[in-house]
């Protein structure tokens, strides 16, 4: 970085700290207008507009905040940084046996690799290529190894962030996620009747339903939705939905319910045996490697590739995130930031093991406050959890997003960076918002949104078409019910309209 752009920043960190006052005054007067109707103090309000080196709003920038999932602007722009547009997770089976007679003789592996893309049509097609190759049975277990996060299973003793865990926005990966853990479920009631269809189609796992139907309308379904649940009889699984249902309506939903052995067990023992395919043993974990106390550790055993996937590059993958917040893919990306690095050839491989036995999101936080200086972005205020800001413990400032963005208009990767953004009045989180507006399919913005916060943050052009920077942080009980998301917008709505 040039001696130049150094000073500007400090320049620029120096006006807004001059105009962070909690004052309504520093506000745009239909924005602190709307705030005081709505009963949101300017305390509770952190907003930076940066037109260039020039400051046309600053309110708190310094204040450590709730950003919601304005955070995944931090994971994805260091992934796109750090691993580079050429990284993809993959998925691969390979054992150490050989193969006699169309029967492999021993253990199959499947080894977790941070696939986002890894589903039950990729797992089908890895087993049909163990099946082009002439394996008809599998004599060992099939080992499912999720070895390559610390630890290996983060959902493990987490509890629900909310009342809604069988909600897909709740589903926590591991390196070995397969569909999301999500089961389709499609749900049609005629007159008395409900029938239920599941997919994908799983061994031994059934579903059943203990709903009441009403005479409810169709369109309101959700609000007699109640969290669903599932049984053990034996080998057996029965997903069980509860609440009620209107009669003469059809309706389909994803629940993330099982736990994700038993999906993927499940799952992979189904594929393989519409496959012809058999298997001698069981589906398991692979067991955690036991630390050597003094003894010298075992040589690894030499297993050979049987067959692979890879994930689209990552610059799909962040679009996917950033336009729709999917929190499951920006975790995704932020534990690899702990775990894998870019390779040419295979599109990642895992990082050397870490000599102080850091934890994998412990390694990602690390590499993101790395970045963070390597640009010259004060981390102070700034706390990770998961990357992703659905936690209640992710803190951030708007003057760390803000410069943020500047590094992103900077970057090698800005093309990539800037398309992941949801675009005003046209698609992703923002695809209902500001239509009539002109910034309407000219402000690029990253939302976000908790109980009691709701965040922008992103790029907005003016007038004179300048690109603007801004950054909305609103921390309070009163936003709820559209009115800090109104706040929100007629701040963009302002800076679209100014430069005249």
């Amino acid at each position: 970085m040039s001696s130049s752009t150094k000073l500007l920043r400090r320049l620029v960190a120096a006006a807004l700290i001059a105009a962070g006052a909690a004052h309504a005054a520093d506000l745009p007067e239909p924005v602190a207008r709307l705030m005081q109707s709505s009963n949101i103090p300017p305390e509770a309000a952190g907003i930076i507009v940066l037109r260039g080196d020039t400051v046309l709003v600053s309110h708190n920038p310094q204040q450590s905040m709730q950003p919601g999932s304005t955070m995944k602007l931090f994971t994805t722009l260091t992934a796109l940084e750090q691993l580079g547009p050429v990284f993809r997770g993959r998925t691969e089976f390979r054992s150490s046996a050989d193969v006699v007679n169309g029967v492999l003789q021993g253990d199959l592996i499947l080894r977790g690799g941070a696939d986002a893309d890894f589903n039950e049509d990729v797992l089908g097609h890895m087993l049909q290529a163990l099946r082009n190759q002439g394996i008809r049975r599998i004599k060992g277990d099939i080992i499912v190894d999720r070895l390559l996060f610390t630890p290996s299973r983060p959902d493990v003793g987490q509890p629900p962030f909310d009342e809604y865990p069988w909600a897909y926005y709740n589903v926590i990966p591991n390196a070995a996620l397969i569909n999301t853990n999500l089961l389709k479920v499609e749900m049609r009631s005629t007159g008395n009747k409900l029938s239920l269809v599941m997919l994908p189609e799983m061994d031994k796992v059934s579903i059943r339903s203990e709903m009441k139907l009403t005479d409810t309308a169709c369109g309101s379904w959700e609000n007699g939705w109640r969290t669903p649940d599932y049984s053990r009889k034996g080998d057996r699984i029965e997903v069980v939905l509860h609440g009620s249902f209107p009669k003469d309506c059809t309706k389909s939903t994803s629940i993330n319910v099982l736990d994700s052995q038993d999906f993927l067990a499940r799952l992979l023992l189904a594929e393989w045996s519409k496959l012809g395919g058999s298997l001698s043993g069981e589906v398991r974990e692979a067991a955690i490697p036991a630390a050597p106390a003094d003894a010298a550790p075992a040589p690894a055993t030499t297993t050979r590739l049987l067959a692979e996937h890879v994930s689209r590059a990552l610059p799909e993958i962040v679009r996917d995130t950033n336009k729709q917040s999917d929190n499951t893919l920006a975790r995704t990306i932020f534990l690899s930031l702990g775990s894998l690095e870019a390779d040419p050839q295979l599109g990642s491989k895992p990082l050397p093991p870490d000599a102080g036995g850091a934890s994998t999101p412990m390694r990602a936080e690390t590499a993101i406050r790395a970045w963070l200086q390597q640009h010259n972005i004060d981390g102070n205020g700034l706390i990770l959890d998961n990357g992703s800001g659905l936690s209640r413990s992710e803190r951030a400032t708007p003057a760390q997003l803000a410069a943020l963005l500047q590094a992103g208009l900077k970057s090698l990767w800005m093309p990539e960076f800037l398309a992941s953004l949801p675009v005003a009045g046209t698609d992703g989180t923002m695809r209902r918002r500001l239509k009539e507006s002109p910034a309407a399919q000219r402000a690029r913005l990253k939302t976000g949104s908790l109980t009691g916060m709701i965040a922008i943050a992103g790029y907005v052009q003016d007038a004179n078409n300048q690109p603007c920077i801004v950054v909305a942080i609103l921390n309070d009980a009163h936003v709820a019910n559209g009115a800090g998301r109104a706040v929100l917008d007629e701040l963009v709505d302002w800076v679209a309209r100014s430069g005249n």
